[in-house]
């Protein structure tokens, strides 16, 4: 349902506040875990691997290991440096999926240089790939199977989920195609439910007339990465838009639809900054929850 203290604009528009939901979610894990520890039960653990030295990665991890102590997930950091070899970092991961304490691994990205990312992807148990991004965990998603979500697809399904906004019926138009937002959201959008079992449209730089395609939205999606690029001309009446995009401009933080101009138009809207991105932490706590009650048999 609509959270009762939701922010609303001039016309009615609903305001998706996803910093106040990440935060429900939060102190629902924290509940939920507080409860089966006094029941004699481990706390789950998430292993958190940085390599190197890159300013932004730092500034993730920081607030996932904030996000884990609030909320009862045991934190093992492994910061390693950027001279870290290929062959060390999969000896550490292989540990990590070895060590029974350990719910879910997260291997901050990007990587330094001489580091094959998707060799190390691929050497996280997927029963551990909290993150969502191996192969099985994607297959599994494809096959309307059991298993982890990409954070941020998750998080977008999450906030329609609580605002009580259904996909079921409606046409979805996802602008971005990429690995972790645009091709598993338009996988999600297709599952069955209230929140899926819609038509979806996944458009990208190719698309022909796309400003006609996103019109015809009755939910669109935008996860392109290019500051303001949907106008509001580029938006149905009575549309709900969500903005995945963040990007860093002269004027501050914004995000890939121009805000001010769309939202006097829409049903719902999620602003940047405080719209998707605080769900991405929080669905990442929820997965290795998932990981923790799935491998302990709670």
């Amino acid at each position: 349902m609509i959270q009762k203290d939701e922010k609303k604009i001039t016309d009615g528009s609903t305001i998706i506040d996803g910093k106040k939901t990440a935060a429900d979610i939060r102190s629902e894990i924290r509940t939920e875990i507080e409860q089966t520890v006094a029941k004699g039960v481990r706390a789950p653990g998430l292993a958190v691997i940085l390599v190197g030295e890159d300013p932004a990665s730092q500034v993730y991890v920081r607030n996932k290991e904030r996000a884990c102590a609030e909320t009862g997930i045991l934190s093992f950091p492994h910061r390693l440096p950027a001279t870290t070899s290929q062959d060390e970092l999969l000896a550490l991961i292989a540990a990590c999926n070895a060590d029974p304490a350990v719910d879910g691994i997260l291997l901050q990205l990007p990587l330094p240089a001489g580091l094959d990312a998707d060799k190390c992807l691929l050497a996280i148990d997927p029963d551990k790939d909290v993150d969502g991004f191996h192969p099985v965990s994607v297959g599994r998603l494809v096959l309307g199977l059991p298993g982890f979500v990409s954070c941020t697809p998750a998080g977008v399904i999450e906030l329609l989920r609580r605002y009580d906004l259904p996909t079921e019926g409606r046409k979805a138009v996802v602008v971005g195609r990429s690995n972790i937002v645009g091709k598993p959201l338009a996988s999600l959008l297709m599952r069955p439910g209230r929140f899926g079992n819609a038509t979806v449209t996944v458009c990208h730089s190719r698309t022909e007339n796309l400003a006609a395609v996103c019109r015809e939205a009755d939910f669109l999606f935008a996860a392109i990465g290019r500051p303001k690029f949907i106008t509001a001309d580029m938006v149905k009446e009575g549309a709900v838009v969500i903005d995945v995009g963040i990007n860093r401009t002269e004027e501050g933080l914004c995000g890939d639809v121009d805000y001010a101009a769309v939202c006097d138009k829409v049903q719902a809207i999620t602003p940047v900054p405080g719209g998707v991105g605080p769900m991405t932490i929080a669905m990442l706590l929820a997965n290795t929850v998932q990981s923790w009650r799935s491998r302990l048999g709670l």
